[in-house]
């Protein structure tokens, strides 16, 4: 095979592209990966990972302003807004870097540059990357598309970022000076958390919001939840309402806001941070050169995450909702396998995908909403329980939160699980199992959680369900 023949080349590191060349080694094929900026894509450098990073200095910060209800003393509490980015950006770089030794690891071939698929007429697919050092062609038995996604904008009313006072998340992420208030426009698990980072750290934060409520796609009892905990924390949350335009003054830009019931009102904020979703990185592809097929900014796939075209895959963001880095490693995982022949392999199941919001307090879900699953003709049964009710919350003085299970009446299968609280991004992969393996109301009734542990209330709010609670 020449130097420039590979069996997989892939379009796009981030965590679906680099997760998808990996599996593709291990299982012998021939592997490149092809990236235009760093390894680890928009996740590891721009997105997941350093956001994480910056609302870990928040929750700290918050601590040390309560140190007093554990009984210590903290002084001129304060924060340097240069070094928090410093650190969300060295936690990105080591994290990249770490990328880059497990392509060397897996043999895998890394090429720097732009990406466009050539026509091949129903041959081997044909790749033309522009590298600093100019033009070269890779093919690949198989190409996996994992371009990912960018900020979705909306020039012709104002809502386009400039760098300066109106920001995607990358320029939140890196903020030229800490804004004494912020307008984030959007309240999906973007712009949350970064509404969340900013509150914290002490700006005045609104947050629009066009249909009715919070994080919509979150079960509503946990948006009204969350809605009220964001309001205790001084956030101004306007739902139900459209941002009819912006403009930009000397130092701050001016909202106006249209209430579903018509009324127009003004908000001024020194930057504005854009959530209003996302559209997939198609454009300068040469998908139209082979006849890939995009619909609304997304390439279209099969369940094996086939184009339709002979050789031509896309995995991850660009493929549309949810857009979320596990599910792209998981995609990227099927993909590869399904190209190798395994006779284990299985589509990916949605509804096994868990959710997760790192706001303060956290949200985590899989599976059925409640009403969701009331409008798939399910007979539920529904369990809660709250964070009071758990000695370990209380201990870690973060009381706040609350537990919730659906289950089918019938069947007794865990139709869906949603969180708000301390941890709950880590508690929900125990329900992820419990999904995956299809277990029973039965099954978590016999299975011993830990004490004192917050996983306590996942087995408190699945008795509740069928009236055996113990601790409330």
């Amino acid at each position: 095979m020449a130097s420039n023949s590979f069996d997989v080349v892939v379009i796009g590191s981030g965590p679906g592209g680099y997760v998808a060349a990996i599996r593709a080694a291990q299982l012998g094929m021939k592997t490149a990966i092809i990236e235009r900026d760093a390894l680890g894509g928009v996740c590891l450098n721009w997105g997941c990972i350093p956001t994480k990073a910056l609302l870990r200095t928040s929750e700290v910060y918050t601590n040390m302003k309560h140190a007093e209800a554990f009984g210590l003393k903290a002084e001129n509490i304060g924060f340097d807004i240069d070094a928090v980015v410093k650190r969300s950006r060295n936690v990105a770089g080591q994290l990249s870097g770490g990328i880059g030794f497990l392509m060397k690891k897996n043999k895998i071939a890394v090429i720097e540059g732009e990406a466009s698929l050539k026509s091949n007429n129903g041959s081997t697919p044909v790749v033309n990357v522009k590298t600093k050092d100019g033009e070269k062609t890779v093919s690949g038995k198989h190409v996996i598309v994992a371009t990912g996604a960018r900020a979705r904008t909306i020039p012709a009313i104002g809502l386009e970022p400039d760098g300066k006072f109106i920001w995607t998340a990358k320029e939140a992420m890196v903020p030229d000076v800490m804004p004494k208030s912020l307008l984030v426009i959007g309240s999906g698990a973007i712009g949350i958390e970064f509404a969340s980072f900013y509150n914290a750290l002490g700006a005045e934060v609104t947050v629009v919001e066009m249909l009715d409520r919070v994080v919509p796609v979150e079960d509503k009892e946990i948006s009204a939840f969350a809605e009220k905990s964001f309001k205790k924390q001084g956030m101004t949350i306007m739902t139900g309402s459209t941002v009819e335009g912006l403009s930009k003054g000397d130092k701050s830009v001016k909202a106006t806001v249209k209430s579903k019931d018509g009324r127009t009102s003004e908000v001024e904020a020194e930057r504005v941070v854009l959530a209003i979703g996302i559209t997939g990185n198609v454009e300068d592809l040469g998908l139209e050169n082979i006849g890939v097929k995009v619909d609304r900014g997304h390439i279209v796939i099969n369940e094996w995450m086939e184009t339709g075209v002979k050789g031509v895959h896309a995995i991850g963001d660009v493929c549309g909702p949810p857009w979320l880095a596990h599910k792209a490693s998981h995609e990227g995982v099927i993909c590869v396998e399904k190209i190798a022949g395994l006779n284990n392999v299985h589509p990916l199941d949605t509804a096994l995908i868990p959710g997760c919001t790192y706001c303060q307090p956290q949200i985590a879900s899989i599976g059925l909403t409640e009403e969701n699953a009331k409008k798939a003709g399910h007979k539920i049964k529904v369990g809660k329980f709250p964070f009071q009710g758990n000695g370990k919350a209380i201990a870690l003085g973060e009381p706040e939160g609350l537990v919730k299970t659906v289950f089918d009446d019938e069947t007794g299968e865990l139709l869906g699980a949603h969180l708000i609280g301390a941890e709950v991004t880590e508690l929900i992969q125990g329900f992820g199992i419990a999904k995956t393996l299809e277990a029973t109301e039965e099954d978590l009734f016999h299975t011993i959680f830990p004490h004192p542990t917050l996983s306590e209330m996942m087995h408190e709010s699945v008795l509740d369900a069928y009236d055996r609670v113990i601790h409330s």
